[in-house]
């Protein structure tokens, strides 16, 4: 079986359950009949300089831009330090990815690409307004727990990053592997099986 690589784009101020929720589901993906690694993990940024993230974790990223691997899947968390050389990167490897996702208002910076244009997506739910006065050409679902289409997915805000990551499991590998995988985590939220669950913040 492949191992699908997973990178995670970051800069300063990068909010740390948005990516360390995710980075951990990918990494206790539990298949039925199968051992091993399932995805393969990794940081990327536009230096190799340790980065700030939220509550004052540092942070060594793994790789540049211009040496990471190609990845299968991105997630991108919230950040203050998005710049044009991490927006290029992303529009760059989304040709050949399997999902591209963004947690919380990290929606903002996968907007920012111009991939969104025309399409539906989710954010915080603090940020619905900010995100639609800025992206009128985006479908922004209030409400929604996390929204894909195509190979583009977003997640509401922070814990739904987790969701949204056992959904990616479930689109490559089902319903059973996603289940298993919620369970050896002890994850009890089942926002990841009804992507309609944060109907509480569409008020």
């Amino acid at each position: 079986m492949r191992v699908i690589p997973v990178a995670f784009p970051i800069s300063q101020g990068v909010v740390i359950i948005d990516f360390c929720g995710p980075w951990e589901v990918f990494n206790s993906a539990d298949l039925p009949g199968h051992q091993g690694k399932v995805f393969e993990t990794y940081t990327v940024a536009e230096t190799l300089e340790p980065i700030t993230a939220s509550g004052g974790m540092k942070i060594i990223p793994n790789y540049t831009f211009e040496t990471a691997p190609p990845p299968k899947v991105v997630v991108i968390p919230a950040q203050g330090g998005a710049n044009e050389a991490m927006l290029a990167w992303i529009r760059s490897v989304t040709r050949a990815t399997d999902v591209t996702m963004a947690v919380c208002v990290g929606a903002f910076v996968l907007a920012d690409t111009g991939l969104l244009a025309g399409r539906s997506a989710t954010t915080f739910h603090n940020a619905y307004a900010r995100f639609e006065a800025r992206y009128p050409d985006i479908h922004l679902k209030r409400g929604a727990r996390f929204v894909e289409d195509g190979n583009l997915a977003s997640a509401g805000g922070l814990s739904s990053g987790i969701d949204l990551a056992i959904r990616v499991i479930e689109r490559y590998y089902g319903r059973e592997a996603a289940e298993k995988t919620a369970y050896l985590l002890e994850y009890q939220g089942k926002g990841w099986q009804d992507s309609n669950s944060n109907e509480i913040y569409a008020k």
